[in-house]
């Protein structure tokens, strides 16, 4: 999600503005509403949009605004209610219309974990990153040991063929579209075997409920439950969780660590790993072997669980760069694309360091050979 200034609502046709009004007209004396003030809040990658409303007691309330067909808001509701009974702090929707794509809900505030984090880096302060880390990683380890949501049907499941869909993203729209390239059958061949490491490394890991965009743009800094403003922040708030899946126990902590617009020393990253599988050690989310007896192989080996981390952020990075390279090519949002050079940068250090992934490093030196040739600062 993408903060922005409040503005005069747009609408993308007459249709869908007469649509809301007729909605929300009935909800503006229950509610307290006051449309007057009725502002963009924020949007994301998608058409899904975000609108800040105020209300007759002060308060304000933010509008869910999804035209899409069709749209994510009874996935929203279902994930959110989930999160809610493990104690996440979730937004609460109070209105929706799930055929229409609206709902009105609780407003989390203003201050995003990217906003919190980005300058606490630019002041050099070091505390504030480990509290607001610690806080999002308990929040995470709640939603992973969800008993309703670990069962049977609750959620999709990120499988083998979840996985190469999305790696063909970065083909389909990095390689070709973005860079205007077609592979030939050697490099072709690189491909293959890259998404063969990355798909079996997912399958090796325990499936647990995964966010499946677990980054510090998706998550808000909230005041403690308490009131007083004072020492500790409560649980994260968290946003944009209707894509929720069965997925690698790796996969949201990867997010929050190599994120697509927030970089860390790699200490940093490695302490707040840590952490993160001890946690996950004591709540069992490691599971059990096939045969029951003994502990996962990752509970067991740190730099087993760092290298599958490694490995499983790097499917995601891949995937991202395709996104980002749509988002311009085909849905006219060229900002996307300026990040990419830290995704470059992610892919080359980590492709560096396995030897296995050594076909990779040779496709991206084929894309962008300074970031191979030169090396990259992630900051």
């Amino acid at each position: 999600m993408t903060a922005s200034a409040p503005t005069a609502v747009p609408w993308p046709d007459a249709d869908r503005a007469a649509r809301f009004h007729a909605w929300i007209a009935p909800l503006v004396e229950p509610l307290g509403l006051r449309l007057e003030t009725l502002a963009v809040a924020s949007s994301d990658a998608g058409f899904r949009r975000y609108l800040r409303v105020a209300t007759s007691t002060g308060g304000t309330l933010v509008v869910m605004d999804d035209p899409a067909t069709p749209n994510q808001l009874a996935a929203f509701l279902q994930v959110g209610a989930l999160m809610a009974e493990r104690g996440l702090h979730v937004p609460r929707v109070v209105a929706h219309d799930v055929a229409q794509g609206f709902a009105v809900m609780e407003d989390l505030g203003r201050q995003s974990y990217i906003a919190a984090l980005l300058e606490a880096q630019r002041a050099g302060d070091e505390a504030l990153p480990r509290q607001l880390m610690r806080d999002a990683t308990q929040a995470l380890l709640r939603w992973q040991t969800s008993a309703s949501a670990r069962a049977e049907g609750a959620l999709p499941v990120f499988d083998d063929a979840f996985v190469r869909r999305e790696l063909q993203i970065f083909v389909d729209w990095c390689v070709q579209a973005h860079h205007g390239k077609q592979w030939n059958d050697k490099q072709q061949g690189y491909w293959d075997r890259t998404v063969a490491l990355l798909a079996a490394n997912i399958a090796a890991q325990p499936r647990v409920p995964m966010h499946r965009d677990y980054m510090p743009r998706n998550l808000m800094v909230c005041p403690p439950s308490d009131g007083t403003g004072a020492g500790a922040f409560a649980s994260p708030g968290i946003l944009d969780f209707q894509d929720a899946v069965m997925g690698p126990v790796t996969y949201d902590i990867a997010s929050l660590l190599r994120d697509a617009f927030i970089s860390w020393d790699e200490a940093e990253e490695l302490d707040w790993a840590v952490r993160y599988w001890e946690g996950a050690r004591r709540a069992g989310l490691f599971g059990l072997d096939p045969g029951g007896e003994d502990p996962h192989e990752m509970a067991l080996d740190f730099g087993l669980f760092w290298r599958r981390l490694e490995w499983t952020v790097l499917q995601r990075q891949l995937k991202i760069m395709g996104i980002f390279c749509r988002l311009k090519h085909r849905d006219g949002k060229p900002h996307y694309a300026e990040d990419l050079p830290r995704f470059y940068a992610y892919v080359v250090k980590t492709a560096t360091r396995y030897v296995e992934l050594s076909p990779l490093l040779r496709l991206i030196e084929d894309l962008q050979p300074q970031y191979t040739q030169t090396g990259f600062s992630l900051r």
